[in-house]
């Protein structure tokens, strides 16, 4: 009778965690549950400003610049509108990118106070939602969620979902005064990324740094579809050692993990597949408080990353993915089986 309490027990226990596995993995649906309660709150006014057809052109228009968006503000919603909003990107991130997310859209407040009002507006409320189609989990969908700093785009297909351009940026990258003193909202990214180059010997850095002067930006910018002009240049790992190839790898993971684990685990398996095909190439200084730039490449996918402006106190970072940015492959492929 014991042995066979343990064995339900145990059955039990298996059928749980499989349910909770897959809960944890399926996005699709979550983020559809989201986005539906999100909607059912608006009223037929802000329903209008935050839903587009699915098809439309404005789905990816995706920028990163102060300026104006299409889509429903936050600070058009009522306090219950804007947690339901709140939910809807937590749903499209992990923990760790939602932590992030929020904290970028915080530093609005920091930017006003250092710019006294000269600059642009700056309100952390000026964060957009847009939602494209008839969210459903197995349907096909999309939204982002979008202001200074932060873009998350979001492409749902037939329970696939594809996470990219994905954009988070901070200024000040580190904030230096006030009583938010010591806030580095990237410095994962920062730190990681110089641990890199650091690791690495002269003639590697030679090989790797490739161009002594940090760009302005970074080079893909805005740009509809991710493209680098020529081949991948920089350091491949494979000529790495196993020690500075380890902490590559943690550079690029802390970039797939900003996702919740449907789309975190895509990332690991381009990550896998990559194996040593990939190239980490930077610009600028190496020394911290050096204005700086580095990018992973691979076939598939690409990170760009600049701390350039503002005296170098100034983030920008990005994954692109080359052939999937706003689900094209993923639509590729839907209408390829749709159609046979």
């Amino acid at each position: 009778m014991k042995s066979l309490f343990f064995r339900l027990a145990a059955a039990a226990i298996g059928v749980m965690l499989l349910t909770s596995a897959y809960h944890r993995l399926n996005s699709s649906s979550l983020m559809a549950e989201a986005a539906n309660r999100f909607l059912a709150s608006l009223t037929p006014e802000q329903r209008a400003k935050a839903t587009f057809p699915f098809e439309q052109d404005e789905r990816q228009n995706w920028h990163f610049v102060p300026i104006e968006r299409k889509g429903l503000a936050l600070r058009e919603m009522t306090p219950a509108q804007k947690h339901l909003a709140s939910a809807l990107l937590g749903a499209g991130l992990s923990q760790q990118g939602y932590l992030k997310a929020e904290t970028v859209m915080s530093l609005e407040d920091v930017l006003r106070i250092i710019e006294h009002g000269t600059g642009p507006e700056r309100d952390p409320e000026k964060y957009f939602v847009s939602i494209f189609g008839a969210p459903s989990a197995d349907g096909t969908w999309g939204y982002r969620v979008e202001g200074h700093h932060l873009s998350q785009n979001y492409t749902v297909v037939g329970g696939q979902v594809a996470g990219a351009p994905s954009f988070f940026g901070a200024n000040p990258a580190e904030v230096r005064e006030g009583p938010r003193k010591g806030l580095r909202v990237l410095a994962a990214e920062e730190d990681l990324g110089r641990a890199v180059i650091q690791s690495l010997d002269a003639t590697q850095r030679k090989v790797a740094i490739v161009d002594p002067q940090a760009y302005k930006d970074i080079l893909t910018f805005d740009s509809r579809q991710a493209a680098l002009k020529g081949q991948p240049s920089g350091l491949q790992a494979s000529k790495m050692s196993a020690k500075q190839f380890e902490l590559l790898m943690a550079l690029v993971e802390e970039y797939a993990r900003n996702m919740p684990d449907q789309i975190a685990e895509a990332r690991e398996e381009q990550i896998q597949k990559a194996g040593k095909d990939i190239y980490f190439a930077w610009a600028g200084g190496t020394e911290k408080g050096d204005p700086h730039y580095y990018r992973v490449q691979t076939a598939s996918f690409l990170i760009e990353y600049d701390d350039t402006q503002n005296n170098a106190n100034h983030i920008h970072s990005v994954w692109r993915d080359f052939n999937g940015d706003f689900g094209v492959d993923l639509l590729k492929l839907h209408y390829q089986t749709s159609h046979h």
